[in-house]
């Protein structure tokens, strides 16, 4: 594991003196399997701090998005709990978003419609409402789409509308499960750069699920590698790398070695 000075730690990845956004404490799941109980995490433990982008990385089968379904409250765990600011996660909250790799758009709305649905449930007036709407539309860089509909919509354009979404309910934590990974490499590689662009610019904490080694080393701070049956955190690397990042990073050889040790990490859990 690569260690660093606490100093260094809270400047790269949130800081560690206060409250962590999203704790995961001796969480474990189980499913019931031709009359046994079939492990699927054990023990997971980690924090996610105020702002930080974490990456989680593993072979199929290990279970991360079990966790991610945890984590959001779809599901509930065998033992342990999940604390968002110190509350315990009981169910789906507004406290957490949730961006999916098949966008889950709604194709009856239109672009601004999609992203206002979660606002119609809160106690915004209308003018908050188109505000809000309007100002995600902005930073998403949809504006001029915002009476288009889904089907009129490329991949990544559909993607950004649920990141915006998402992010219109102002959530505590973003939760992202693999939400490129339907993506062209071309098209990936342009939103990998306008997600890292959208972190900086609205300090998002955000937790995100992918199988791309070199996506999870250029977006994160922090890179979780989990090993399989059941599953578990094995090891926790820091991507110790400028926080403005553009994609020629990829090229550097500070880049190559850190992927070269999640490469490794992966191999040998």
């Amino acid at each position: 594991m690569t260690r660093i000075s606490l100093e260094t730690y809270t400047i790269l990845a949130g800081d560690r003196s206060k409250q962590p956004k999203l704790e995961v404490s001796s969480l474990s799941k189980s499913f019931p399997s031709q009359g046994k109980s079939f492990a699927v995490l054990q023990n997971i433990n980690f924090q996610l701090y105020e702002s930080e982008f974490v990456c989680v990385v593993g072979a199929s089968g290990c279970g991360k998005s079990t966790l991610i379904n945890i984590i959001a409250g779809l599901m509930q765990p065998t033992s342990g709990e999940v604390k968002v600011d110190g509350e315990i996660v009981l169910g789906p909250g507004p406290d957490r978003g949730m961006v999916f790799q098949n966008y889950t758009l709604y194709p009856w709305l239109t672009v601004a419609g999609n992203i206002g649905f979660g606002s119609r449930l809160r106690s915004l007036s209308a003018k908050q409402r188109n505000e809000r709407i309007a100002y995600f539309l902005d930073v998403v860089g949809l504006t001029r789409f915002a009476k288009a509909y889904p089907k009129q919509l490329s991949g990544g354009m559909k993607q950004r509308v649920a990141i915006a979404r998402a992010l219109a309910n102002e959530p505590d934590v973003l939760l992202m499960d693999e939400p490129f990974g339907a993506l062209d490499a071309q098209t990936k590689e342009q939103m990998q750069q306008f997600l890292l662009d959208l972190w900086r610019q609205t300090h998002t904490t955000i937790w995100m699920i992918t199988h791309d080694v070199e996506e999870a080393v250029f977006l994160s701070q922090r890179v979780f590698v989990m090993s399989a049956h059941p599953g578990e955190i094995k090891q926790e690397i820091l991507v110790d790398l400028p926080q403005n990042r553009d994609v020629e990073i990829k090229l550097t050889p500070e880049f190559t070695a850190i992927k070269r040790e999640v490469m490794h990490c992966l191999r040998n859990c």
